[in-house]
């Protein structure tokens, strides 16, 4: 589904991945984790078409995204993602309907009937109905995640790409996050990427985690598996020490 071939990409002298291959299994939710700083947004933003790597390529769908030569030729290959940005990005002047029709409104063979159709199917799956006459404002952190997620949905994605999901979030909004994935993944069946420095929380809604470090996967495997890894890098992280190889900055 996403398959992401030794690539490298610096900023400067500094080196932030250093040869990263990766595939996203079709089907599954997979979270790239580790301390910040390490590339994990640069990934995303590489894999979304926002970035171009020094070295290698990104297939999307079996679409080499970064041999498009147009934002037109990127705008179709990311016509297969959908994403939930750390703060939901939604637009303060649209109403909570106008930002979930947003995507919508780029494919103009869709009837308003359609449209309207559409996000109203989607705000009763996520409970977002009495909310659609709203500004973002008016409404909580809790409901806005809500709403970037009925957004990332509505043109039906293959994949959903997630950033920092619960990052600024009390535990409790944290925890509706976390559940709210779950849901629309068993609802909606889609293929996860999640980029999150949370630990242990995002094993909630991961079925495999890479853990990158200094530019490179340093491992990959099941919750479990990490939880279990010998790997000293890896328990520091998981653990919360500042002592051992993962220097803080």
């Amino acid at each position: 589904m996403i398959s992401v071939r030794n690539v490298y990409k610096s900023f400067g002298q500094q080196q932030v991945l250093n040869g990263i291959t990766l595939d996203i299994e079709p089907g599954k939710i997979t979270a790239v984790v580790g301390p910040s700083g390490v590339g994990k947004s640069v990934l995303l933003k590489l894999i979304m078409g926002i970035m171009t790597p020094d070295q290698g390529e990104i297939y999307i769908d079996n679409e080499n995204i970064t041999a498009a030569r147009s934002e037109g030729r990127r705008n179709e290959i990311r016509r297969s993602l959908g994403v939930l940005f750390q703060t939901a990005a939604l637009f303060d002047s649209l109403t909570i309907y106008e930002n979930i029709a947003f995507p919508l409104l780029e494919r103009p063979h869709l009837s308003a009937s359609t449209v309207r159709r559409k996000v109203l199917e989607i705000s009763e799956s996520l409970s977002l109905v009495p909310y659609l006459g709203n500004y973002p404002e008016q409404v909580s952190i809790g409901i806005r995640k809500r709403v970037g997620m009925a957004r990332a949905l509505i043109t039906e994605p293959k994949v959903l790409l997630v950033d920092e999901p619960n990052t600024g979030l009390d535990p409790l909004d944290g925890q509706e996050v976390y559940d709210l994935i779950n849901a629309c993944k068993n609802q909606w069946g889609f293929t996860g990427l999640v980029i999150s420095h949370e630990l242990p929380e995002v094993f909630q809604v991961s079925e495999r985690v890479v853990m990158l470090l200094n530019g490179e996967i340093i491992i990959e495997g099941s919750p479990a598996e990490l939880i279990a890894s010998a790997n000293p890098a890896v328990q520091q992280f998981l653990n919360g020490r500042t002592d051992g190889p993962i220097k803080i900055q």
